[in-house]
């Protein structure tokens, strides 16, 4: 099994340095598409996505969770999953555009009915490389897929610059969007090279249906959830709090993105291959969310103590509104490391109902958050949400462990290094804020204070809290050295 976990860390480090990739193109597109346009058109397509996007988070039905969790998979079961999710990928097409007049009318703005028409497709074409991704995932083979991810990735932003360097504002967002999916899907087919034959809709095909279901209907709950927030502000506010709203939330989400999502992938399909081995299970897992946690911690601290210069840096001094709401939702960053573990760990197990269960428990708590700060405005229900993803953390977590061998004091024990360790980097960062402001550029300032924030972290995790052997056997692991110690 030692040879799992090796593979396992070095997809691992695929998948985080291809989201880091991802995280230079993102954060690139925020810096010139901030530029370029205004917060009144990011607000205009954030309107339409936080709707729409639903669907297009649905476009897989989870069967892409279905197939990686499966021992084995046959032939045809691939065949008729993949048929299946390219009926579903149509049907919400045609949805998407049977929205496209409500959500015009819900908002008085006749622009979006146009938006949410041509964002259609993306939902298709999304749809048809579902189960070739699936197929990559279940090799193992994380850099390809990565690549694939970057290069759409690049594609969609640098279409979008494009068209915003054209002049036409809001609809270099809608281009930039449409095309990822179409350059992704185009990818993977050529790489992965399976054509799909006729469908088999066979018992455990039907099974899969069942688990993949159950999978969409957490996503739904889950999804529209996260973004009701962004609904109620622009309903209540307007496009432009929500454009200055949702710009605070892609930049706490990008982090999120690169670490959460890119270890989940790896996890996720490392945990499922050991299921029936409960000591495995419980060991790869804290292993993961030790590093998951170790990685998170100093990116939250320079998030909230850095964020005038971030804002400053990446948007420019016309979008210093958005430093408060990020201040108020980068807790979330470090919220979610700790919660999104629990969730693919029991996926990886197959403990649906129990994630139904914790999802529909603590959804109305967040909701409550938005509606508790709507009458504030953006930063009321950055306030809400962020408090009360907080207070879920504890209990999501001790619910979801429960019964599976692993405690809430296996959780404190693995966070407890990188908890401390944050502590003094961030009572540092605290004080390199209080200095007066030097000569400095604001990058030159932000790079040299973040430098030292996570010099003292590292410091602080691998020779005080004398983690050093752990981290540099992952590192020797990865290089292909002498091998991790094996599981106790």
């Amino acid at each position: 099994m030692s040879e799992l976990i090796e593979a396992a860390l070095r997809s691992g480090v695929s998948r985080i340095s291809a989201q880091a990739m991802g995280f230079v193109v993102r954060i690139g597109s925020i810096v010139v598409l901030a530029r370029l346009l205004s917060p009144k058109d990011f607000g205009l397509v954030g309107m339409v996505t936080a709707i729409t996007g639903m669907l297009g988070m649905l476009r897989d039905f989870g069967l892409s969770s279905a197939t990686v969790q499966r021992a084995e998979v046959a032939e045809e079961q691939l065949s008729g999953l993949f048929w299946f999710n390219l009926l579903f990928g149509a049907i919400l097409a045609l949805a998407t555009i049977a929205l496209a007049p409500i959500v015009s009318r819900f908002y008085d703005e006749p622009r979006l009915f146009w938006v949410a028409l041509t964002l259609a497709p993306a939902v298709l074409f999304s749809a048809a490389g579902v189960q070739h991704a699936a197929i990559l995932q279940r090799q193992m083979r994380f850099a390809t897929l990565s690549v694939i991810d970057v290069g759409s990735l690049a594609v969609g932003t640098g279409i979008g610059i494009a068209v915003a360097v054209a002049g036409l504002g809001y609809w270099s967002l809608v281009a930039a969007t449409l095309f990822q999916p179409i350059v992704s899907t185009a990818c993977l087919w050529i790489v992965v090279g399976w054509i799909p034959g006729r469908p088999g809709m066979g018992a455990t095909t039907r099974s899969m249906l069942g688990f993949g279901g159950t999978i969409s209907l957490l996503r739904i709950v889950s999804y529209t959830t996260a973004n009701l927030d962004k609904v109620l502000v622009g309903r209540s506010w307007g496009a432009s709090a929500l454009g200055i709203y949702g710009r605070a939330y892609q930049l706490i989400n990008v982090p999120t993105l690169l670490l959460n999502s890119a270890v989940s992938e790896v996890g996720f399909a490392l945990l499922a291959r050991v299921q029936g081995d409960r000591g495995l299970v419980r060991s790869y897992f804290l292993r993961c969310y030790s590093l998951v946690l170790a990685m998170t911690i100093p990116i939250t601290i320079c998030a909230w103590v850095f964020a005038p210069d971030l804002v400053l840096v990446l948007l420019g001094r016309q979008w210093q509104p958005v430093t408060p709401i990020l201040r108020l939702l980068a807790p979330t960053i470090l919220a979610f490391a700790m919660i999104d573990p629990i969730t693919w760990l029991m996926y990886s197990q197959g403990m649906l109902e129990r994630s139904f269960r914790v999802v529909m428990a603590f959804s109305p708590l967040v909701i409550a958050g938005y509606l508790i700060g709507l009458p504030f405005g953006a930063r009321g229900v950055a306030l809400g949400f962020s408090t009360a993803i907080v207070l879920s953390v504890v209990p999501r977590a001790a619910w979801g462990v429960h019964g599976t061998g692993i405690s809430v004091g296996d959780l404190g024990r693995a966070a407890r290094g990188p908890a401390v360790s944050g502590l003094a980097a961030f009572l540092v960062g605290l004080a390199l804020q209080q200095l007066p402001k030097s000569a400095l550029a604001p990058l030159l300032r932000l790079v040299i204070d973040s430098a030292v924030v996570f010099g003292v972290y590292a410091v602080v995790l691998l020779y005080v809290m004398k983690e050093k052997a752990f981290y540099f056997g992952v590192v020797r692991t990865i290089l292909g050295r002498p091998r991790l110690s094996s599981p106790s």
